[in-house]
């Protein structure tokens, strides 16, 4: 399951979190953002127990944006107790994205 974060709930969910949170950073208008959406949704079912799935829509959250230093999407951070362990920006294949996950995960 993936999770809609606003700034209202970003900071509570990425801190509180006992395990790491991916967090895709995306807009509608984005055709890579729209082709990782699935990727994304699917990807986020493998990790269950092990990491939580997030994203946020930049074109309405654009404080969390500019806070995160977020230049191009979708970009995907990868915190772990709130703080951030990675991030990578582009659409990703199941197997790249999987790859980059496991990466982020070994530094949480």
């Amino acid at each position: 399951m993936v999770t809609e974060l606003t700034k209202s709930t970003f900071d509570k969910e990425i801190k509180n979190s006992k395990i790491p949170v991916v967090v895709d950073f995306w807009a509608s208008w984005c055709g890579p953002c729209q082709m990782l959406k699935p990727v994304f949704e699917k990807v986020s079912k493998d990790y269950k127990g092990k990491a939580l799935f997030a994203k946020v829509n930049v074109e309405k959250e654009t404080e969390l944006a500019e806070e995160y230093m977020v230049q191009g999407i979708p970009c995907l951070i990868v915190f772990s107790k709130g703080t951030e362990v990675d991030r990578w920006s582009g659409y990703a294949s199941e197997d790249g994205l999987k790859t980059n996950i496991d990466c982020a995960l070994k530094k949480a």
